[in-house]
């Protein structure tokens, strides 16, 4: 798309008041899905939390990686099995989940956005202490429930102007790993900054009334009408878990949670700093 110059200046000038807004204010960005598989759409996301963070943003990026942790599994050679959309960690798998999450994944996320120019620091949730967890459930093994979030190694860095990272593994006083759900740690760690805003994006448009219909989609939900949408099935199956965590997030004191579509190039940037948005917003 060419823009004149004169274009290019009228879109920064209606960008200023979303910039004011949230200058100096935490975003939090839960990443994963389809935009971390696809290259392009991962640079876009970085290109993205980069430009935020020059313009006074406070960007915590919290990533998963379910599908690059089932491909190592399955090179190793070991069957991927999940309970309620969980998968069983056992101790082995743990492992592989922390290097994957981690190492793998963390460090390449960091890579991009350093290349980008961004000012950025990889941590996990065991760093700091920063998420302490134990057994959601026996049959799941080492799936963990978030018990504490601390957020002083995330408000140090915050401070020092980088950019942090963090892979969602937690641990115990027993020296445990937790493979933990991405979506339920950044809504605790959005809640526990008291964040201005939590983005989580996903491989849908957003909630739509009628799933079959794009055109249908509900552009703000307010907390309390979140049940009555999963009582009529307009809410249902793997968003139901997604919903509860942005519930749970404005509950917990975050101003405004969207839930995003991944797959648009810059939807980050659409949703933030544009009057149209581009997903559902809960309040």
């Amino acid at each position: 798309m060419n823009l004149t110059n004169a274009q290019r200046a009228e879109v920064l000038i209606h960008a200023l008041p979303y910039i004011q807004k949230y200058t100096n204010k935490v975003v939090v960005v839960k990443y994963g899905g389809n935009a971390m598989i696809n290259e392009e759409l991962k640079s876009a996301v970085m290109g993205d939390v980069v430009l935020l963070s020059l313009i006074g943003i406070k960007v915590v990026l919290v990533h998963g990686g379910g599908p690059e942790i089932s491909e190592t599994l399955n090179k190793m050679g070991k069957k991927s099995e999940f309970v309620d959309g969980l998968r069983v960690t056992d101790a082995e798998t743990a492992d592989v989940v922390q290097m994957v999450l981690a190492g793998k994944i963390n460090k390449s996320l960091v890579n991009l956005l350093g290349s980008m120019g961004g000012k950025t620091i990889g941590l996990s949730g065991i760093d700091g202490q920063m998420i302490t967890a134990k057994k959601l459930d026996e049959r799941l093994g080492f799936v963990g429930e978030i018990t504490h979030v601390n957020t002083d190694i995330i408000d140090d860095v915050l401070e020092k102007g980088y950019i942090p990272v963090i892979s969602t593994v937690g641990f115990d006083g027993n020296g445990n790993v937790y493979n933990i759900n991405a979506d339920t740690a950044a809504s605790r760690i959005a809640g526990e900054l008291k964040a201005e805003s939590l983005i989580s994006m996903t491989d849908i448009e957003g909630i739509l009334r009628d799933r079959n219909d794009p055109s249908s989609l509900i552009s703000s939900i307010n907390v309390s009408e979140a049940p009555m949408l999963m009582r009529e099935g307009v809410i249902s199956g793997g968003m139901i878990p997604k919903v509860e965590c942005c519930v749970d997030a404005i509950r917990r004191g975050v101003r405004k949670v969207f839930i995003i579509d991944g797959r648009v190039p810059h939807s980050i940037l659409i949703e933030m700093l544009t009057d149209e948005g581009i997903g559902t917003m809960f309040v």
